[in-house]
């Protein structure tokens, strides 16, 4: 499932500076999506920050996570049909915290309004492919020789970085993942670290912010 994440991830390598770099789009406007990402982005410093991004990508682990652990559960028969929409809305509130919002009830299959449910096409590959995206941009950074903030390194035009980007694709199918991961970093493990990493800057800045308005966290 690791090595399908693979194709998933490899062109999210990158960040938007990466983008104005190549002139999709002018720095100055590369991700500001609104008012309060902008805000975030001013707080942090940065021109383009991991404000942007995770509004992105973020918001995408949990949902890559429970679509599979759902149908996990129902092909061992711990969720009986019977339970197929309590169960699938007992994950999504566990992990999104969401709720319907009106009620739901066995009558309704809301698990099938995700094409990969009745397609049965897996899904936790989006799950991992987050993990390898971060973990490719921060090793790929580190062979470029930067070794400042994260969320603020672009390879982009670096030969370097791409003559170790391209030893691991020159592989294709050749090796299994681990030993195509451990070309590129020098890991053969999945490592979440590097997309904690990316976004601790804005973590800090929401800590500050919960602590100051007296949010609370979590639902």
């Amino acid at each position: 499932m690791a090595g399908s994440a693979y194709g998933s991830r490899l062109g999210g390598t990158q960040t938007p500076l990466n983008w104005s770099c190549v002139l999709l789009v002018p720095p100055s406007k590369a991700m500001k999506y609104s008012p309060v990402v902008g805000s975030i982005t001013s707080a942090l410093g940065a021109p383009v920050g991991p404000a942007e991004v995770c509004c992105q990508i973020v918001e995408t682990l949990p949902f890559g996570l429970l679509v599979d652990k759902w149908r996990w559960e129902v092909f061992s028969g711990q969720v009986k049909p019977e339970e197929y929409n309590k169960a699938w809305w007992e994950l999504v509130r566990k992990y999104q915290g969401v709720v319907p919002p009106v009620e739901r009830t066995e009558v309704d299959f809301d698990p099938g309004a995700k094409y990969h449910v009745p397609g049965n096409v897996p899904y936790t590959r989006y799950f991992l492919a987050r993990i390898l995206q971060f973990q490719f941009q921060r090793a790929l950074c580190r062979e470029a020789g930067y070794s400042g903030p994260l969320h603020r390194c672009s390879i982009y035009g670096n030969k370097v970085a791409g003559e170790r980007l391209n030893r691991m694709l020159s592989l294709g199918a050749s090796k299994p993942w681990p030993e195509a991961l451990e070309v590129l970093t020098g890991e053969k493990q999945l490592d979440a670290s590097a997309l904690a990493d990316y976004f601790a800057p804005l973590k800090t800045w929401l800590d500050e912010q919960n602590k100051k308005n007296n949010y609370a966290v979590g639902w």
